[in-house]
């Protein structure tokens, strides 16, 4: 039985490190790593979890997830089917800025870039705009060694400082203090929640899956997340509603609410604007017009 592993050493000896993975999914588990992670997904579709925040991600997208964040990127269930033979691929970039590269941020040449560097903390989105130009840089990082690579990464960070419209992810709370045996917990809650949301899940049911009492349970979880496991299984519907709704996966609003665990149009309806700010259709008008231009 493989041994899942909250807090994970990035192999390296390196101040940047380039991981390249073509693989049948992401890493599935809620994990955490000293070092800052800069991701462009290229191929890939599932769910994002960023410290307490939560999201679609798809091909094209650019993070920056904060050193120590807790987060995953959960691959949608038809990477785990074997028959459909897909697979994921990803550029991720390693730096740890308590680190090796801690002294060059340092340097007063380095001070647009430090201040960048520290609004990671919490995690970070690119603009739809700007993953072009993103994209090239992180590819001219990965395609250099040595201290070229480092001069490239350099500019990376100095073109990331750059821009404007950079999506913060989570909020700030101490989740970055976590434990390891607490973060294995949240895991299971996570992995569970995200793999029967389509399910009636109780309180007890959830708490059963966590080792506590609902009452502790319900105390545990909004320490952790800053918000109820009501808010986070409805996000996780959501998430998997927008998901049906960017792929035009759907034949009407209400048949998306009932595959995505709710018992009603009209509270999906609710509880999809509350969370995302927007209607069904607003949501998947606005996001086809966007991909269009």
């Amino acid at each position: 039985m493989k041994v899942v592993q909250f807090t994970i050493p990035v192999a390296g000896e390196y101040s940047v490190i380039v991981q390249e993975d073509v693989l049948p999914w992401f890493y599935e588990h809620l994990h955490r790593h000293n070092e800052t992670q800069i991701t462009w997904i290229i191929k890939g579709e599932g769910t994002l979890i960023a410290g307490n925040y939560m999201q679609p991600f798809k091909p094209g997208d650019i993070y920056i997830l904060g050193a120590n964040q807790p987060h995953v990127f959960k691959s949608d269930p038809s990477y785990f089917d074997k028959r459909k033979k897909k697979e994921i691929h990803a550029v991720t970039i390693f730096f740890n800025p308590k680190g090796f590269f801690k002294s060059l941020l340092e340097l007063p040449e380095m001070k647009t870039i430090t201040k960048f560097v520290e609004t990671t903390y919490y995690g970070l989105q690119a603009h739809y705009l700007h993953q072009d130009i993103l994209n090239a840089q992180i590819e001219e990082v990965s395609n250099k060694t040595g201290a070229q690579r480092l001069s490239a990464f350099i500019e990376t960070l100095q073109l990331m400082a750059s821009l404007k419209k950079w999506k913060t992810l989570s909020t700030e709370l101490a989740e970055h203090s976590i434990s390891d045996s607490e973060g294995l917990r949240m895991n299971d809650i996570y992995q569970y929640t995200m793999s029967n949301y389509t399910d009636n899940i109780t309180l007890k049911r959830i708490a059963d899956v966590a080792h506590l009492t609902p009452q502790a349970f319900c105390r545990y979880f909004k320490k952790h997340t800053l918000k109820t496991y009501v808010n986070f299984l409805n996000e996780v519907r959501v998430s998997e509603a927008c998901k049906k709704l960017m792929a035009r996966d759907y034949e009407s609003v209400s048949s998306v609410a009932y595959q995505t665990g709710f018992s009603n149009a009209v509270t999906f309806n609710r509880v999809f604007k509350k969370i995302t700010g927007k209607s069904p259709r607003q949501y998947s008008k606005e996001y086809n017009q966007n991909i269009e231009t």
